[in-house]
């Protein structure tokens, strides 16, 4: 029997992050939860309570204790990998960060984009940025998580940035984006959309957290794109949403303004997934699992 692993993880109360520590509790693993005390985590999980933002305090929390791996769910800005960077080297032997595929904002590509169109190694990091303030980390969502990666990149550790598609399904969705289209079919309120709307690659929720259980206990570094096969664009998504809602009514309206529906794109959205492919872990099909997802989120409201 394989030796019990020492895995903590920092955030993942909520959605995908507590299905992860599930799988990870189930498997075996000796599994710490750190977070700001705003929930306990499953049965069965050490809890330390700390502000990630506060060095002492997270130094405090974490005391002696070494892992052999770490998944950071919360990290959102350079200096929050800064503070992680001197607290856990030498106290890991992986450290797995989710990042996003907003860190490709910048990247308009015809096909779907791999991961070397972003080189963490290659991103300047600015410290000085008002990264304390909510706003402007909100704001600056990519480039937050784009210079987290290069300070993680550059610190020795050894490191995995797993780059998560948009994420669907689950009855704990809390982003509200598939209710979005739900009311307004209901509703038949129009739906804003661009003149020309581009597909994205989407990830189930219970995918997401099959692949950070499977990043962590692997062992290769560097950035990987977490996509499920497939292109959907939002008049799939609605088709799927409309399908749980008799009656309803799907009607678009095309505008130029800023304020689009969710996943109503401007630009290529697409990652490539082949990366992960190659190291051994295979995606199912994003219209294999789209109906299902939009039942378990609005099942209790359709």
């Amino acid at each position: 029997m394989a030796k019990a692993r020492e895995v903590l993880v920092i955030g993942g109360s909520r959605y995908f992050g507590k299905r992860l520590t599930d799988r990870l509790l189930a498997a075996g693993d000796r599994v710490t939860v750190l977070n700001r005390g705003s929930s306990a985590p499953p049965p069965g999980a050490v809890h330390l309570v700390a502000d990630r933002d506060d060095e002492k305090a997270l130094a405090e929390a974490i005391g002696s204790r070494t892992f052999d791996v770490v998944i950071d769910q919360v990290c959102y800005t350079p200096r929050q990998a800064e503070i992680a960077h001197r607290v856990f080297t030498g106290r890991t032997g992986r450290y797995v960060m989710t990042s996003t595929v907003e860190v490709y904002e910048h990247d308009d590509s015809a096909v779907p984009v791999p991961e070397s169109a972003v080189d963490p190694s290659t991103v300047a990091v600015d410290l000085d940025l008002p990264w304390d303030e909510a706003g402007f980390v909100e704001a600056h969502y990519g480039e937050g998580k784009r210079q987290a990666e290069a300070v993680f990149t550059g610190s020795g550790l050894p490191f995995v940035s797993v780059r998560v598609a948009h994420v669907l399904g689950g009855d704990d969705d809390f982003t509200g984006r598939l209710e979005h289209y739900a009311h307004r079919i209901r509703t038949g309120t129009p739906i804003a959309v661009p003149p020309v709307s581009h597909p994205a690659t989407y990830i189930h929720v219970e995918e997401i957290a099959d692949f950070l259980f499977w990043a962590a206990g692997a062992d290769f570094t560097g950035p990987v794109n977490a996509a499920s096969d497939g292109l959907l664009a939002v008049d799939e998504l609605c088709t799927a949403v409309a399908a749980q809602l008799p009656g309803g009514e799907v009607r678009f309206e095309v505008t130029e303004s800023a304020g689009l529906s969710p996943f109503a794109f401007r630009r290529r959205y697409a990652m490539d997934n082949s990366r992960a492919a190659r190291l051994g872990f295979l995606f199912g099909d994003v219209r294999q699992w789209l109906p299902k997802a939009v039942a378990e989120t609005l099942g209790k409201d359709s």
